[in-house]
Parts: structure tokens; sequence; C-alpha cells
């Protein structure tokens, strides 16, 4: 049933490129894992072992710290809506600035108020499985209260003291039992 590849082949390309939704979850220095869900139109692949999205400002920054530290990454694309598949990207991460030229231009049209950051992803991995058990579900829409969040608090100068201020320590021991 499962499947890994060293690279993503036109498929896998055309199946993310479909999502509206993917998952990442990153980890460093043995810590525990991140895991969050992404939604809106930020995701783009590159190439065969590339990708790049965009970060905006939520809240926390734990996917950049983990990065910075050297940590992995990894990527979880389901479908939700036709035939069964997981498709999951093992990454290494990198951050880019949020003024790169190049990553702009491959999201035109864009809005960049809130953003962080972009991150591009060298995917060493690819990995396919069934998907069988996950449900059926619809997409109705995205919620725009994260962008109309980022655009009040970068008009009103408040988004980078928003950020820092929501920046979760690399130390997370004082949480564990």
């Amino acid at each position: 049933m499962g499947s890994r590849t060293d690279k993503l082949n036109e498929a896998d390309k055309t199946f993310i490129a479909k999502q509206k939704l993917f998952f990442i979850a990153s980890s460093s220095n043995g810590g525990e894992v991140n895991l969050s869900p992404r939604g809106y139109d930020v995701f783009r692949v590159t190439g065969d072992n590339e990708a790049l999205f965009l970060d905006y400002v939520g809240s926390g920054n734990r996917t950049a710290r983990d990065i910075e530290a050297d940590g992995e990454v990894t990527l979880l694309f389901t479908a939700f809506e036709s035939d069964p598949l997981n498709l999951r990207l093992f990454c290494k991460g990198e951050i880019v600035d949020k003024h790169d030229v190049a990553a702009r231009a491959l999201f035109d049209g864009t809005s960049f108020e809130g953003m962080r950051r972009f991150i591009r992803l060298r995917i060493y991995c690819v990995e396919h499985s069934c998907g069988m058990s996950v449900p059926f579900y619809e997409y109705v829409g995205e919620r725009e209260a994260l962008k109309e969040f980022c655009v009040n608090s970068e008009r009103d100068g408040k988004l980078e003291s928003y950020s820092t201020k929501n920046e979760i320590p690399a130390d997370l021991e004082k949480f564990r039992g």
C-alpha cells in the first residue's frame, strides 16, 4: 500500500496543488513535536525536491524555531474529497526573508500583509500511504480571520510586538511532568 521515493513526481505535484489544507510537523533537539494545520493558498512546489510556503503570523513560532535549530520538518497532505491518499514530505527547512523577490513572485496576487517569512523546504523523502480511513469532507471556504487580524495589526503598528510576545520559548521543560 505504501511507497517511498526520493523526489516528487508529477502526480504528487498535481495532488498538492489541489489541496486546501496541509499539516506541518517539526521538532528539534530531541524535543516534543509541534503539529499545525495550514490553510490558505500558501504552498508552492518549486522543484522535484523543493517547496516554499508563506508563513503568516500566528500564535507561536515553533516551525521556524525548529528549522533554525536544524530540526526536522514533515508535511502531510491528505485527500478528503477524492481517491484516498496520504502524501508526506520529509524535509529540512530554511528561513527566507519575507521581502525575497523570487519567493514573492511565486505568489502573484497574494497580499503579503501579516506574513512573517517564507520557509523553503528541501525534500529528501516522499511517502505515499493509503489514507483509506480518512473521512470525506467538503471544502466550503476559508476563514478570513487570520488575514484580517494580520492586516489590522500591521496597519496599527502592532504586528511585530504581537509576533515577538507570542513566540514559544525554546525551553519547554517547565511544562513536562
